[in-house]
């Protein structure tokens, strides 16, 4: 078999893996209520069943990038695919809400070894318009697992196979995490940082304690009515992240082996794209929370029967990922950044008007509109927003980068999740929609206006540079 065909096999691995991920970390909200129901499980259980994933996938990013950069990154793809999917076996055979809390935990941290060599692939493998390609496919999945893990959730659940009911949304992942691990094995080739590279304990110790102190109030705030203690967290969790800072500054001075390449900040495009995405993740973490309550609590709608309104969306934001990337982004740069925030933002004033105006009669098609128009201006940002970011980043430290963009990615989201408790707030659960979603419209604003930092064309280099770990001709993927 040609090396050519080799790694997009390969690439078609990770990205699997990678959708894999995406959807098991919404596909539990649907089975919330058969889990109770099943295992007894109060609300506090349910909350960290839920964001229990979440958190330990974001303390685990930067340094599970950073592994993939030290030791391998097809070696650590494969351990976190491995650890992935055991977690799933023991997700789906928990047999009391604290097994299933501890096993969620042990999943999200997998995620962190496995998800960001996805990202590292791509952008040591991949350059110019192919790499462009590439990231448009990556989009287009991200749109796609956005619906697609509550669609699954519905159906499994409903269908309640072999008497198992929420088992399977965890089972699932089995026979999809043994392929990846058999196909992995065969088709992806190594590649790690040319340097020789120390993971710095220090610095992971640091890290995941200032991002754990941020996290855990905003998972836990809500519930305990955001006490006093909470903003303590946060503030200490901040000053702890001032502290990694220093001491990463230092510590790249001293050997070269800093946890975050601090350089990377350098440069314009990571710098101010870290912020947008910081920015458009809270925009997200408010609309997909909100957008569920209003459909299940405020209009009464199946999990079944909301899955599927959201196919439009769905739709959209695919195609207009891959769209904007092979061909937008060349021709207009970082305008069409700035008007998929726009269109973002006119499609949920198009849905506030449309939920004003048909309060509770409303029906599904009468959403497809505003749910397209949405979809197609996410689509807009997610995959050039990445190629951004990634733009101007030494292959070297592409694991580092990719687990700082998976990070902020995440931190957002929590911050948005976070603002729903204020943001959902009105007489009726259809007016605390209304006015959650002005709200968001108000980050995608900010989003945009962020954006003008970003540069206009991002830089391309013509071909990674050959470190002796794969032919310069004919790039192999790494996992």
């Amino acid at each position: 078999m040609s090396t050519e065909r080799r790694r997009w096999i390969a690439l078609a691995v990770v990205m699997t893996a990678s959708f894999m991920d995406l959807v098991d970390a919404t596909i539990v909200n649907i089975a919330v209520p058969s889990i109770q129901r099943d295992t007894g499980a109060g609300f506090s259980a349910v909350q960290w069943i839920t964001a229990g994933y979440a958190l330990a996938f974001a303390v685990g990013l930067i340094t599970g990038g950073r592994l993939g950069d030290i030791y391998g990154r097809k070696r650590v793809f494969l351990i976190g695919t491995a650890g992935f999917t055991v977690a799933s076996l023991l997700c789906g055979a928990a047999a009391d809400p604290q097994m299933l809390v501890a096993t969620r935990l042990l999943q999200g941290a997998a995620a962190a070894l496995m998800v960001p060599q996805v990202l590292s692939i791509i952008h040591a493998t991949f350059v110019g318009e192919e790499r462009g390609k590439v990231f448009g496919m990556f989009g287009a999945i991200i749109g796609l697992a956005a619906v697609t893990g509550p669609l699954l959730g519905a159906l499994l659940t409903q269908w309640d196979i072999l008497g198992l009911q929420w088992r399977p949304i965890f089972l699932i992942n089995l026979p999809v995490g043994i392929a990846g691990l058999l196909l992995g094995r065969r088709f992806i080739e190594e590649s790690k940082a040319p340097q020789a590279l120390r993971l710095d304990l220090n610095g992971v110790a640091l890290a995941s304690a200032g991002l754990l102190l941020i996290m855990y109030p905003l998972v836990q705030g809500r519930e305990n009515g955001w006490p006093l203690w909470g903003y303590a967290m946060m503030a200490g969790g901040a000053a702890v992240l001032a502290g990694f800072v220093r001491y990463e500054r230092a510590k790249s001075a001293k050997d070269g082996s800093p946890l975050v390449e601090l350089a990377l900040f350098r440069a314009r495009s990571f710098a101010a794209g870290i912020g947008v995405q910081l920015l458009f993740g809270v925009a997200c973490g408010i609309f997909f929370l909100v957008w569920t309550l209003y459909m299940q609590i405020a209009l009464g709608w199946t999990p079944l029967h909301a899955g599927l309104t959201g196919l439009p969306f769905t739709v959209a934001c695919s195609a207009s990922a891959g769209l904007s990337v092979q061909l937008l982004v060349p021709r207009f740069g970082r305008m069409v950044l700035q008007a998929g925030a726009l269109i973002t933002a006119a499609g949920a004033l198009l849905y506030i008007a449309e939920a004003a105006r048909y309060g509770h009669t409303v029906h599904s098609w009468q959403m497809a509109l505003p749910l397209l128009v949405m979809g197609a201006g996410m689509g807009m940002i997610f995959s050039p927003l990445t190629d951004a970011v990634l733009s101007d980043v030494p292959q070297e430290h592409a694991g580092s980068a990719s687990g700082l963009i998976n990070t902020t990615n995440q931190l957002g989201n929590a911050f948005g999740l976070a603002l729903v408790s204020v943001a959902f707030t009105g007489p009726t659960p259809v007016r605390a929609f209304e006015h959650a979603m002005l709200w968001m419209v108000g980050a995608l604003a900010v989003t945009a206006a962020l954006m003008t930092a970003l540069p206009r064309r991002a830089a391309r280099t013509a071909e990674p540079a050959d470190h002796g770990t794969r032919p310069a001709k004919a790039p192999a993927l790494a996992g």
